[in-house]
């Protein structure tokens, strides 16, 4: 579809504080990329997740790193991936991209409110594990955090920045002592783990979609371009953040997932309590019960953290959106005395409680949060082609400019994150091991892209047009 006529930029000024700090930005990525919730999921698959993990370390996370960079050198702003793709491709495209980067979160936040209910019942003591599979106490549970990492949010980033601060310490926490116990562990009574675990298993279908999830898992370095207003000194803030949050987290994540596979048979991984079950069960062995409830406790302020950063970071978009006029215009207001995006912040609060009661219904609680985190998955990825597609674009083009990388860098980059993209969205249609009905998951899968992407096109080309009609009016 064509995009609208162009018309003179009818954005007003608005003014975001700039409360991120270099330290600020490392500690938003490791929270927003190192993302414990997923490494269960993708563990329960086996040994051979660990070279899907090095595969997509070099084919999609490296290349994420190279585009981040260059594109917020390029386009520095608030919006990240709504501001590039809109730049290298125009209005729509651009819409597009940011808009399945926000719907994303409508799915993956309420997983990540699933995961710390199923988390933080271990703080509780023994005989509270099995709260995680009471819809009721799950759901309650999940809104009220919901709330309070949405006001803490509207406060402002300087004061929810700290909840993202708190969970990435708690995450590098809950992470050494994982490992920390691995190492015990491997060092007193070696481990079960053979060569034969790592080798492809004779029917890969399950392992498929974990492709997609490790790309999911991987996601993250764009976040703080989202709020790129926010950012001080971004230039020359960022790609050193970049470089080490993300060299921290695909350490994290590879050492991690050993660790689980050593600890616990993959066929007995829940997917919510895996990393405290892990704890638990090596704990127990070392003559260290103790540490179970503390470790619980950190992990949780690891989540709410990863919940506040992509609630934060998600809730941009519709702000940029809003003030484009390609959504409500009341989704780009600020609070008056705190200078965030409250209402787009509310609205990702309202539609993520709201998925989180209708999943509620129908099914298990790990088979919801396999089934949110699969489409999760797909819309979180397509940006991404817009994000690698945007770096090919520049890079053929002769007279786009210098950047900070040489043209066959971007190319390499570009092309490589492209194929891996579209590989790891295709891989998600797969169902994982905890999906009961093939029906029901595929109908889901593709309704619900199907769903999200046509909203997309009814937003863009209703408040379009309105978009026109009040330029032509001002212009008489």
């Amino acid at each position: 579809m064509p995009d609208p006529v162009p018309v003179a930029a009818t954005t007003e000024t608005v003014h975001l504080k700039r409360s991120l700090g270099r330290w600020d930005l490392v500690a938003l990525f490791v929270v927003a990329v190192f993302n414990l919730n997923v490494v269960p999921s993708i563990a329960a698959n086996g040994g051979i997740t660990v070279w899907l993990w090095l595969v997509s370390l070099v084919l999609f996370f490296w290349p994420q790193g190279i585009a981040v960079i260059e594109l917020a050198h390029r386009y520095p702003g608030e919006g990240g991936v709504y501001l590039w793709a809109k730049e290298v491709f125009g209005d729509f495209h651009g819409f597009l991209s940011g808009w399945c980067y926000w719907t994303n979160n409508m799915m993956y936040v309420p997983t990540v409110m699933l995961y710390f209910v199923g988390v933080s019942v271990f703080v509780l003591g023994p005989g509270h594990q099995g709260l995680a599979d009471n819809r009721a106490f799950t759901v309650v549970a999940s809104l009220l955090l919901m709330a309070l990492l949405v006001i803490l949010n509207i406060v402002g980033l300087g004061v929810g920045k700290w909840i993202n601060n708190l969970g990435g310490i708690g995450t590098g926490v809950a992470a050494a002592v994982l490992i920390g116990l691995g190492l015990i562990m491997f060092s007193r009574f070696g481990t079960t783990v053979t060569a034969a675990d790592f080798r492809i298993p004779a029917n890969p279908r399950f392992v498929l979609n974990s492709f997609g999830v490790i790309c999911f898992g991987l996601v993250g370095l764009e976040l703080a371009s989202v709020m790129g207003d926010e950012i001080k000194d971004p230039r020359k803030t960022l790609p050193g953040a970049v470089a080490l949050g993300g060299i921290l987290s695909g350490v994290m994540y590879i050492a991690t997932t050993l660790t689980l596979l050593i600890a616990v048979s993959k066929s007995d991984i829940n997917v919510l309590q895996g990393i405290v079950q892990a704890v638990s069960h090596m704990a127990s062995r070392v003559g260290a019960d103790w540490i179970v409830a503390p470790f619980a406790l950190m992990l949780s302020i690891s989540i709410a953290g990863i919940g506040s950063a992509w609630l934060a970071g998600s809730a941009r978009i519709p702000f940029v959106a809003g003030l484009d006029s390609y959504m409500p215009s009341w989704l780009g207001k600020t609070h008056p005395r705190f200078a965030t995006p409250y209402a787009a912040l509310i609205v990702q609060g309202i539609v993520s409680s709201i998925l989180v009661l209708v999943n509620s219904f129908g099914s298990g609680v790990q088979e919801t949060f396999q089934r949110l985190l699969s489409l999760a998955v797909v819309l979180q990825l397509i940006p991404f082609l817009y994000m690698f597609g945007a770096l090919l674009k520049i890079a053929a083009n002769p007279d786009s400019g210098k950047g900070l990388y040489s043209r066959t860098t971007l190319f390499l980059a570009g092309g490589s994150g492209l194929v891996t993209t579209t590989l790891g969205i295709v891989l998600a249609f797969f169902p994982a091991q905890q999906i009961r009905s093939l029906l029901s998951y595929e109908t889901w899968m593709f309704g619900g892209t199907a769903f999200f992407i046509g909203l997309a096109v009814f937003f863009f080309y209703v408040y379009g047009r309105r978009k026109l009609a009040q330029a032509a009016a001002s212009s008489i």
